[in-house]
């Protein structure tokens, strides 16, 4: 799939089985709660933090979709074209960033 179908077939679904888009903020304030299942399951599963039995059943794959989702929700309300605005912002980066990390000494490979 690409992001434009993607953006596609959330709307189809939006607009069929979610009946309409929650406005715009309360899917910001959806998409920080999302981010934030993300980051709980990165601090217990790659932090120092350990899962408490309720976390069992955690699946870092299916909170990154929600992200995804309601990222797109958001950029459909918007007018934005998630694939150009990710060509463009890929551009911008190789622009700024040709030599950025290159020359980046905390990135080069440690010696021992």
């Amino acid at each position: 799939m690409t992001i434009e179908q993607a953006q596609q077939t959330v709307d189809n679904w939006i607009k069929t089985t979610g009946i309409r888009y929650f406005n715009e903020l309360t899917n910001t304030a959806i998409l920080m709660e999302e981010v934030g299942e993300v980051a709980r399951i990165m601090a217990r599963r790659y932090g120092e933090q350990s899962f408490k039995k309720s976390d069992t059943e955690v699946n870092l794959a299916d909170e990154m979709a929600d992200v995804l989702f309601v990222l797109i929700c958001l950029a459909n309300q918007t007018g934005i074209n998630l694939t150009e605005a990710l060509e463009k912002n890929l551009e911008k980066k190789s622009i700024r960033d040709a030599d950025r990390h290159r020359n980046n000494d905390k990135l080069k490979p440690r010696t021992v």
